[in-house]
């Protein structure tokens, strides 16, 4: 069945390749994509969800990452990737950073990139803030003053286009990396209760709580 929802699925996004991306900018690649499928209007908007990954040590282990090395995990401080809550049997995950398809099904990011909090050391057990693109859109900004060293100098080499900025905020990007509830947007849960509201057993039944 997954390989038959994964023929089915249409992209809602162009091919990898093609995507506005930057290195080490996950946060502004998938307001990059949140951007385009609004802009394209080919499908509603407020079934994607901007998800940034963290915890309140900021060392998050992923597996599957390009910039990983066999079957070793990378340690980041946050990665942030898109979720579609499709209206078929799966749900797809988008992450530019990923050696998995783009986009993929999201039990098999689950299995492959997530993995189990349970066999991790507590201080590595991720957090999960999730925002509707839309609200994204409306609200997210960064200035990149993260990406400059003590000198000022980038760490490394920064979006070609204009930083991302809104009426209220030219850097907001801490709000949504901490995993606070009482501040920034969205909703924060552990990784745990994401995989399963998410997943595929159980996403029909929850989608519309996430709404």
């Amino acid at each position: 069945m997954a390989e038959l929802d994964e023929d089915r699925y249409r992209p809602a996004v162009p091919p990898r390749a093609a995507c506005a991306y930057t290195g080490c900018s996950c946060e502004e690649n998938v307001w990059k994509l949140c951007d385009y499928i609004r802009s394209r209007g080919e499908r509603p908007v407020e079934e994607f969800y901007a998800v940034f990954i963290s915890n309140e040590r900021r060392m998050i282990p992923l597996w599957k990452q390009k910039s990983g090395h066999g079957d070793e995990p990378v340690v980041w401080d946050y990665h942030v990737i898109l979720l579609h809550v499709s209206s078929g049997e799966q749900n797809f995950i988008y992450d530019l950073d990923t050696e998995l398809p783009f986009p993929c099904p999201f039990d098999v990011y689950s299995t492959e990139a997530f993995r189990l909090d349970d066999s991790l050391h507590p201080e590595f057990h991720r957090k999960i803030r999730m925002i509707r693109a839309d609200l994204y859109l409306e609200t997210f900004a960064s200035d990149r003053s993260h990406m400059k060293d003590a000198d000022g100098k980038w760490q490394k080499p920064p979006p070609s286009y204009p930083c991302i900025e809104t009426a209220d905020s030219k850097m907001n990007l801490d709000d949504f990396i901490g995993m606070n509830p009482r501040v920034g947007w969205g909703s924060v849960l552990p990784l745990s209760d994401f995989v399963r509201q998410f997943g595929r057993q159980t996403h029909l039944s929850c989608s519309v709580k996430a709404q």
